[in-house]
């Protein structure tokens, strides 16, 4: 049973959403799911962009052959080769045959690598600014390396004035109908999302992003069609903002994420203390999380969403608490810079996790510690409340 919708009176959304992936890359919680989009455009001539994962492939398949009507496929546009929108590629071929492969020439070299059917023969390789006339429509080709794989580009509709834009502009969750974000409450349930997506899948290419944005700031884009998440076709500077904002490691908002990692929970407790002494001085926007208990993914995510962090971490093995460890490894990984940190640790016989937490965190770019690190032995003591308090207004005094 095939599944589509129109985008426009050529345009079809064939794409289909996976509910049962616990996993996204194998690594990233998406308990919403996610969804592989893809479109068929109906011309003089046909196209079809991008395929999909296997996973999704009987519905996939139905829905192009649904959007084409009998129609042949003359042409399947490869924006990203990653097997989330390329593992189908054989199998449409197979269906369609007559249909010539456009994409670039480092992605061709990866459709070598990962299939072994006959490319060469039905290979149009496009490079930077190559144009395909279908008809009615031309499309464009840019390259955008690095966002988030070297082969990666983006295909523009000229006509339309359509950007379909690979896994820029994506997020995670499954499409639930409104397969336009105009259509759901965008904020409310997919923003930390679309973050979360960003920042793991993207964020360290920070400066190729901004490489990308600055290409498109030269088209005229009415719509923006990505390989994951709703489709863009009103407002769409605002989403482009956020990208702006991401891609340069500023802050989204001024405020603070607490992360702790605590054994017992004495290193837990002193973060919380903290967290009501920022409320206390009028600090509105605190997020604290366990680090024991919440998906690194999520962390580095809220780390690049507020100006300030605060990181808590018991003293584990002579260092820092796997955990807190793990997260700042993932958060150098991300290129994350451009904050201010205030540190506590904690450290029954010997607390040695803060010297080398303030060590990593020092390895970054543009990252700016508040003050020594707050030192507890075992548990916090009510002497230590002002020292706490001074935490407190070294945080307060740093914000604009």
């Amino acid at each position: 049973m095939h599944n589509i919708r129109k985008i426009t009176n050529d345009l079809v959304y064939v794409g289909a959403s996976d509910r049962r992936l616990a996993l996204f890359e194998n690594v990233y919680p998406i308990p919403r799911g996610v969804s592989y989009n893809s479109y068929v455009l109906l011309d003089e001539q046909t196209v079809l962009l991008d395929c999909a994962d296997l996973a999704v492939m009987p519905q996939f398949m139905d829905n192009v052959a649904a959007a084409l009507a009998g129609r042949k496929l003359n042409y399947i546009v490869v924006n990203h080769l990653e097997p989330d929108h390329a593992a189908t590629i054989e199998e449409a071929v197979l269906r369609y045959p007559e249909a010539k492969i456009v994409t670039n020439a480092k992605a061709a070299n990866m459709i070598r690598q990962f299939f072994s059917f006959d490319l060469d023969s039905r290979l149009m390789t496009v490079g930077e600014a190559d144009t395909l006339a279908t008809g009615r429509h031309e499309l464009h080709f840019v390259n955008a390396p690095m966002v988030h794989w070297p082969e990666v580009m983006v295909t523009y509709d000229a006509i339309d004035r359509i950007l379909f834009s690979a896994d820029a502009f994506g997020t995670f969750g499954a499409l639930n109908g409104n397969i336009f974000a105009d259509e759901v409450d965008f904020d409310r349930d997919w923003l930390d999302d679309a973050r979360r997506y960003y920042i793991n899948i993207v964020g360290k290419y920070g400066v190729q992003v901004q490489g990308l944005l600055k290409k498109a700031a030269a088209l005229q884009i009415d719509t923006i069609c990505p390989l994951h998440g709703p489709i863009w076709r009103k407002d769409i500077g605002y989403f482009i903002a956020k990208y702006d904002t991401w891609s340069r490691y500023e802050p989204e908002q001024e405020g603070v994420v607490i992360v702790y990692g605590s054994v017992y929970g004495h290193t837990a407790a002193a973060a919380e203390r903290l967290a009501t002494l920022l409320a206390e001085r009028g600090v509105r926007q605190i997020a604290v999380y366990d680090a024991s208990q919440t998906d690194v993914s999520i962390l580095v995510s809220e780390a690049f969403r507020f100006s300030h962090i605060v990181i808590a971490a018991s003293t584990y093995n002579a260092g820092i608490f796997t955990p807190i460890e793990n997260l700042l490894h993932d958060l150098k990984a991300h290129s994350f810079q451009n904050r201010h940190v205030a540190l506590i640790e904690n450290g029954t016989w010997a607390a040695q996790s803060g010297k080398q937490m303030r060590s990593m965190i020092e390895e970054m770019k543009d990252m700016t510690v508040l003050g020594d690190t707050f030192t507890i032995k075992s548990a916090m003591k009510p002497a230590q409340e002002n020292d706490l308090a001074e935490l407190a207004d070294a945080m307060l005094g740093s914000m604009e």
